[in-house]
């Protein structure tokens, strides 16, 4: 029997006021997004100094991947509990902290420091991109998708932010290299707090949901099967490349300013197609976009295999972002027509679950790898993983066009 979902209170759908929310919303975004930029643009080379192995560079980014891991289920707690705007600050304070102790890392020396500070910014990035949700919160069915949208225009700010942050702050507290910017990092988040207060979110109706099927059932669908492979090769992929690169970079000569610009062109090439994505899914179908996603993450990574210019590694990275893009957000959807309205919270949770690990495990295998091996092995790994899945997916699209047939 199909779930049953109790109506929304026509008084919690307000699209004045969602649009109110989805413009503060996006200004916290372009304050509270740029820290998984600082964080990845500057970890690995602090890491790299600080480590006792040179194999643990990339671990500070795998702390903070964990802490977005662990951080998404006390999140949705908070919000039932005390509300979504109240979870959302306590996100934030753990932003203040991440840097905060980031930067007292970096001033004595310290790499278990370096890995709490950036354990709370995960905590944090699990807070912010639940901004997303919140803009929906009192949408109409018309309106949610460009609340949404919105709060998305937040994210391609803070991919601006992120690194000019960086930039501009790297020497400041010289010969302590990126104190100031993790004490920049707790300016953002501190400022984000702020334009939170200004979002106003009433009580709505809680859904009453009948039991679905069990997770072990749903799991083992084929359709949930490619979408959660789609969405780890795309994630796990794109994550062990991004975590490398600005270590990689400068380890090939170029300069601290040249790999935070590469991560500011990688992660607008992330965001800004979102606003065409759903569109292209409408037209061309969610299995057509996420091929192109994955051609789009093999191709990224036989540029990078071709040199180690500095147009290499940018072009390489930009290409990585919108590969993502169209892979990730085609998974996403595909996980959505894989459940039932009572189903949704334990099979959307699980793939996250299964997401994030495989990120985790990524960022961790980025620094063994580079050390090890080199920045064209790490690209190679990429090549038979997205391989293998997106020959996966063509096997699911030509089962369902036989099944039609």
């Amino acid at each position: 029997m199909a779930a049953v979902a109790e109506p929304v209170s026509p008084a919690a759908v307000d699209d004045a006021l969602a649009r109110r929310n989805a413009v503060v919303l996006a200004a916290a975004q372009a304050l509270a997004g740029g820290n998984n930029t600082v964080i990845v643009a500057t970890a690995s080379i602090v890491g790299s100094v600080l480590a006792p192995d040179k194999g643990l560079a990339t671990l500070p980014i795998s702390a903070m991947v964990v802490g977005m891991w662990l951080g998404s289920l006390p999140l949705g707690w908070l919000a039932r509990r005390y509300g979504r705007r109240t979870a959302l600050q306590i996100g934030s304070g753990f932003g203040v902290l991440s840097g905060l102790v980031s930067y007292s890392a970096v001033i004595g020396g310290s790499f278990a420091l370096l890995l709490i500070g950036t354990f709370c910014g995960g905590l944090y990035a699990a807070a912010h991109q639940s901004y997303r949700f919140a803009a929906a919160d009192t949408a109409s069915e018309a309106f949610r998708a460009k609340a949404v949208s919105w709060v998305l225009a937040g994210g391609v700010f803070a991919a601006v932010i992120g690194p000019q942050l960086v930039i501009f702050t790297k020497d400041l507290l010289a010969p302590f290299a990126f104190a100031a910017s993790y004490l920049g990092q707790s300016v953002c988040a501190g400022l984000a707090a702020v334009v939170l207060q200004f979002v106003k979110m009433p009580p709505v109706a809680a859904l009453r949901e009948l039991p679905g099927r069990p997770l072990g059932a749903i799991v083992r669908t084929p359709r949930f099967v490619v979408a959660v492979a789609c969405g780890v090769a795309a994630y796990a992929m794109m994550n062990m490349v991004m975590t490398s690169a600005p270590l990689a970079m400068v380890d090939c000569g170029h300069s601290v300013t040249d790999a935070a610009l590469g991560i500011q062109w990688h992660v607008l090439a992330m965001y800004a197609p979102s606003f065409a994505t759903g569109s292209l899914i409408a037209r061309y179908g969610i299995e057509r976009v996420t091929a192109t996603g994955l051609a789009l993450i093999i191709a990224a990574a036989v540029i990078a295999m071709t040199g180690i210019t500095v147009a290499h590694f940018w072009s390489g990275l930009v290409l990585l972002g919108i590969g993502w893009n169209f892979a990730f957000i085609g998974a996403t959807t595909m996980v959505t027509h894989c459940h039932q309205a009572a189903e949704r919270n334990k099979v959307q949770a699980f793939n996250d679950f299964l997401i994030f690990g495989s990120m985790a495990l990524s960022s961790f295998s980025s620094g063994q790898m580079l050390a090890s091996f080199g920045w064209t092995a790490t690209n190679a790994v990429v090549l038979p993983i997205v391989a293998a899945v997106a020959a996966l997916l063509a096997w699911y699209r030509l089962r369902q066009r036989l099944a039609a047939a």
